[in-house]
């Protein structure tokens, strides 16, 4: 039925919207957040990269959470999950409930990202580009919305009483789309099938995976572009404001950046066409260099460094969401192969923000951070060149004309 495949569009579009707001709001708040706790570079650094850790160590188990319980029931409780990690994050009081609210909201993300491509796979098989393209370009929409609010949002709630008003943003930026996504998730997907597979058959789907080239490839490709992302969304607004620009400015190039991202992610089903797609997935990070670089040579044109490292990283995560589900022949494989190269592309990434950081406190300036940011870009230039080649995970276990309802 017409209106059934809109309500769920809209559902995925929704979920997509809370998907990176709970994050990216993070960076441009770090000085404050670091001025009332008293955590040092390193340490906020670490805060920003538990969400990412919570992803390397959740991921797997997102793929036998859905076999147990439905794919779509399995996404439901991560909404409401991300809900009470929001929540719990910006309760006033001791700075554990920072770190609480942040691992639940690790969780919560974790699930959701892996089942998601699993999702549209399933759902909308012939129409896998556009819609993890228009799902990766909604992620980076609303994440640079929460990154240029963020700021703005923890002044206004200060000026309002206040006494920690990073709390306040955090709480505004991350939950406002939360209530009406988990109501129409349920109602759309009410229909969907929610049968669980417990199979032998598919919990070596799950173990296979492991073991398979292809999948690690993919997985690879995730970690790298993942870093660049969560290097750059954790560490950009402090490199702006070590430029002179103030912390309201510094939030607004965030969200530029991540605004680039969008239309970075609008684009990529364009270059997902004919014999090109082979080499998009090594392209983009050879795009991005010239910003990395920019930055060491000129950091004073920041704003233009930033319009190559956004689409750059918008359609790399578009990609990676492509890879999880085109490298797949079904739906499970799909989830089986996105929960693995999270899980392995999260661990990778989570390491990005803590070096970022541990490196521009050891030396007092950006050169070495941004060397190992170029040598990220490098690792996925490598790394796209295997994933561009047309193969499928588990071919070997899965006959090739395996199709799952």
């Amino acid at each position: 039925m017409p209106g059934a495949r809109v309500a769920l569009v809209v559902a995925v579009c929704l979920v997509a919207l809370n998907m990176r707001p709970t994050i990216t709001a993070i960076g441009p708040l770090l000085e404050q957040i670091g001025t009332d706790t008293g955590m040092g570079a390193a340490t906020l650094g670490l805060v920003a990269a538990v969400p990412l850790a919570a992803w390397a160590l959740v991921s797997p188990f997102a793929h036998d959470l859905s076999r147990r319980f439905g794919m779509t029931r399995t996404v439901t409780g991560a909404l409401l999950l991300l809900t009470a990690g929001t929540v719990v994050r910006s309760l006033p009081g001791p700075v554990i409930g920072l770190w609480l609210g942040t691992a639940l909201i690790g969780v919560a993300l974790a699930v959701a990202n892996v089942l998601m491509p699993a999702v549209v796979k399933r759902e909308f098989p012939a129409r896998v580009p556009a819609m993890m393209a228009t799902y990766s370009a909604l992620l980076g929409g609303a994440g640079a919305i929460a990154s240029g609010l963020a700021v703005p949002t923890s002044h206004l709630a200060m000026d309002l009483g206040a006494s920690e008003g990073w709390r306040t943003a955090l709480l505004v930026t991350g939950g406002a789309l939360l209530l009406p996504a988990i109501i129409v998730w349920i109602a759309a997907t009410r229909g969907l099938p929610q049968a669980r597979d417990t199979s032998e058959g598919a919990g070596r789907v799950s173990r296979g995976v492991w073991s398979d080239a292809t999948a690690w490839v993919v997985a690879a490709y995730m970690g790298f572009q993942s870093a660049l992302f969560y290097i750059l969304s954790t560490w950009l607004a402090t490199i702006a404001v070590s430029t002179g620009r103030t912390a309201v400015v510094a939030g607004l190039d965030v969200m530029i950046y991540q605004a680039g991202s969008v239309a970075g992610a609008l684009l990529l089903p364009l270059a997902f066409r004919g014999a090109a797609k082979r080499w998009v997935a090594a392209a983009l990070p050879l795009i991005g260099m010239i910003g990395a670089i920019g930055l060491m040579v000129a950091p004073d044109a920041i704003i233009v460094w930033i319009l190559f490292l956004g689409p750059v990283s918008g359609a790399s995560l578009g990609t990676s969401l492509i890879l999880m589900a085109e490298r797949a022949r079904d739906h499970h494989a799909s989830s089986a192969l996105s929960g693995m190269s999270q899980s392995v592309g999260y661990l990778m990434a989570a390491a990005g923000p803590v070096l970022f950081g541990t490196l521009y406190a050891t030396t007092g300036g950006w050169i070495a951070p941004l060397v190992l940011l170029t040598g990220v870009l490098v690792g996925q230039v490598v790394v796209g060149l295997a994933a561009g080649r047309e193969r499928y995970v588990l071919d070997t276990v899965m006959p090739r004309d395996t199709h799952s309802t």
